[in-house]
């Protein structure tokens, strides 16, 4: 089993920053060899990617993320996190860290981003 707890949400005013953290634990012997992801899910509307890095560091943004999300990994620290850079009302959403292990996904419980003035 593999345990995600995701950190960093909170309320935000639009064109600031928030730094999504993402701690994996439980039977990693090799996270390096994971894929990371955030995905979010907005009241009303299904959950969506937003970015994703694979074991070799390459990374995938939605369009929504691009230029302003960074992700990121520490695999020494079985990190995950994004980096959310000029935030948007529309950026609102539950935010939550995907691991795919061998191709079996986990989650975590996610945690709140709200982008208001």
């Amino acid at each position: 089993q593999v345990q995600l707890v995701e950190s960093g949400g909170g309320l935000v005013q639009p064109g600031n920053s928030l730094r999504l953290s993402c701690a994996a634990s439980g039977r990693i012997f090799t996270f390096n060899a994971m894929a990371m992801g955030w995905y979010r899910q907005a009241p009303g509307k299904e959950r969506e990617p937003v970015a994703s890095i694979d074991s070799g560091g390459s990374t995938d943004y939605a369009d929504s993320a691009k230029g302003r999300f960074t992700i990121s990994r520490d695999n020494a620290k079985n990190m995950a996190y994004l980096q959310m850079n000029s935030l948007k009302p529309e950026d609102t959403a539950v935010y939550y860290c995907k691991a795919n292990k061998n191709g079996r996904i986990y989650w975590g419980q996610g945690t709140q981003v709200t982008v208001s003035s």
